[in-house]
């Protein structure tokens, strides 16, 4: 059984055929980040998602089982780019580009002020004429927390050169 990797670190592969070689595998692990309140209020804004629960901070206090507001769930999500770039490195190929998610489930709130870290790993990986489509799960761990926030496995295509 492998053993779970505690300190952040990122895998960098010179070429597609290197990520290939990780198919299974945990591939990287970010430093913890910190949620903020403006992070949550300009995503609100950007969005237009002004849901109290995000960023009324008094009524929270008193109505929300948080007791403090909460990050969006697609917030979260959005972050995974910024866990991708800080975990991974593919190079040596044209361009990766997102070609869709196939599974995205927030199983956890994150409040703001919290602690957050990205665990990524190759779930599948396909070559084609053209270079590569693999799928990556994005686990976004919160600190001190069992359940994570955020559980989302990405579809990605990499061109050669």
């Amino acid at each position: 059984m492998d053993k779970i990797n505690h300190n952040a670190y990122k895998s960098k592969f010179n070429s597609v055929d290197e990520l290939e070689n990780s198919l299974g595998k945990e591939i990287g692990l970010t430093n913890w980040y910190t949620m903020s309140q403006d992070q949550i209020n300009t995503f609100a804004d950007v969005t237009q998602d002004h849901q109290w629960i995000h960023i009324d901070k008094e009524r929270c206090e008193k109505e929300s089982p948080y007791k403090t507001p909460i990050a969006h769930g697609f917030l979260m999500l959005s972050m995974c780019s910024k866990i991708m770039f800080d975990s991974y490195e593919l190079n040596n190929i044209g361009m990766v580009i997102n070609y869709g998610l196939d599974k995205v489930r927030f199983t956890n709130a994150t409040p703001s002020g919290s602690k957050y870290r990205g665990r990524v790993s190759l779930m599948e990986f396909n070559k084609n004429p053209t270079g590569a489509k693999y799928k990556i799960k994005v686990i976004i761990e919160l600190d001190g927390k069992e359940k994570p926030a955020c559980i989302a496995e990405f579809l990605a295509l990499a061109y050669k050169k």
